[in-house]
C-alpha cells in the first residue's frame, strides 16, 4: 500500500449544532470521505474546527442531557449536566461527541488526537 497523505480539514461551528457536526468530524476521522477507504487501516485526516463556543444547542438540553462516567468501582458513577461542562470549556462538549461517534476500536485514541477544537 502506497504512503498515505493527510490533509488538514478545517470547519468553522458557528450556527450548527454538535451532534450533526460531530458526524461529520467522525466521518472525515475515519477515512470514509476518501476513495480508497479500508476499514482496518486508518487513513482519516485532521480536522481543525473553530468557534466552537458558538454551536448551537435546542430544546431543554443545557439543563437536561447528562453525560455520566464510571469508574468501575462501588459507587464509582458520576454525572455531569451539559450546562456544567459547557461552562467550563464549550469544545469539550464537541469532542464528547465525536469521541462517541468513533467505533470502539484501537484506532479511536489515534483519531481523536487529530482532532484539534478552537473556541
Amino acid at each position: 500500500m502506497s504512503e498515505l497523505k493527510r490533509e488538514i480539514v478545517a470547519l468553522d461551528a458557528t450556527g450548527l449544532s454538535p451532534g450533526r457536526l460531530g458526524s461529520k468530524i467522525a466521518l472525515i476521522l475515519i477515512g470514509k470521505t476518501k476513495p480508497q477507504y479500508f476499514p482496518n487501516v486508518d487513513s482519516g485526516d485532521f480536522v481543525e474546527v473553530t468557534h466552537a463556543s458558538k454551536m448551537k444547542i435546542t430544546g431543554k438540553k443545557m439543563d437536561q442531557k447528562t453525560y455520566f462516567a464510571h469508574t468501575g468501582g462501588p459507587r464509582g458513577l458520576s454525572a455531569k449536566l451539559m450546562k456544567t461542562v459547557w461552562a467550563n470549556d464549550p469544545s469539550d462538549v464537541l469532542r464528547r461527541a465525536v469521541d462517541r461517534m468513533l467505533p470502539k476500536n484501537r484506532h479511536r485514541n489515534e483519531r481523536l488526537k487529530r482532532l484539534t477544537i478552537k473556541n
